[in-house]
């Protein structure tokens, strides 16, 4: 199973654009593409309902060794046994998260600017999600935060760092020039004609990146 200190392409499959009965079809293509982790994102759905589709993509996620990360319900989260949880600002404290999913379950959090991002670090979040970089169907009540503070982030907070909303492949390079080293990508993936091609040609621009990146660094203290 991959950590999500190595993730860097983060998937979701979300129930506002993915009818429940193509959620396995739809997690299977995002698997094949082969995102890093992949969150189950299911807002204003039952309970029962979200477990039960929690249910149908662990078999896949797993055999991919891709972490299933429940969106909001920490209890269903604990129940399914999935690798991850993710908490919005409105939504429980971090340590509240980490109670009820217990110790091998890592818990991410949503936040929209530096101070929130720093909070998160304080409060023990495994990850963060830092956004909305552009304005997003998605979450439309959310003012988009632009591009100037990702380099900020990076260098203020040391957890993992996923750049998310409206992240595509025709922004995916002022992005990263920007200083994102993850992103999260949701409706570009979900509405693409061929899903697991799309998920693979970013993963594609995003291992590239990463390999120059890393030929600079090694340039640089030769």
């Amino acid at each position: 199973m991959k950590r999500i200190q190595d993730a860097r392409l983060y998937g979701i499959v979300d129930l506002g654009y993915v009818p429940p009965e193509n959620v396995w079809r739809m997690t299977q293509s995002l698997c094949d593409g082969g995102v890093d982790v992949l969150q189950l994102r299911a807002k204003k759905i039952a309970k029962s309902e979200v477990e039960r589709l929690a249910r149908l993509m662990l078999p896949i996620t797993r055999e991919h060794g891709v972490p299933l990360v429940i969106n909001d319900h920490l209890d269903v989260a604990a129940f399914v046994g999935s690798e991850g949880v993710h908490v919005g600002q409105d939504d429980d404290a971090v340590a509240k998260a980490r109670a009820v999913v217990g110790s091998a379950c890592f818990v991410g959090k949503s936040t929209h600017n530096l101070v929130q991002a720093e909070n998160a670090q304080v409060e023990g979040a495994d990850y963060i999600g830092f956004g909305p970089l552009y304005a997003t169907g998605t979450k439309p009540d959310y003012v988009p935060i632009g591009l100037n503070d990702i380099a900020e982030v990076h260098r203020r907070v040391a957890l993992p760092i996923f750049c998310i909303g409206g992240v595509n492949s025709a922004r995916f390079d002022e992005i990263i020039a920007a200083g994102a080293r993850r992103v999260v990508v949701v409706s570009a993936f979900l509405l693409a004609d061929d899903v697991s091609a799309d998920v693979r040609a970013l993963k594609q621009q995003l291992l590239a990146t990463q390999h120059f990146a890393h030929m600079s660094s090694d340039d640089a203290r030769l």
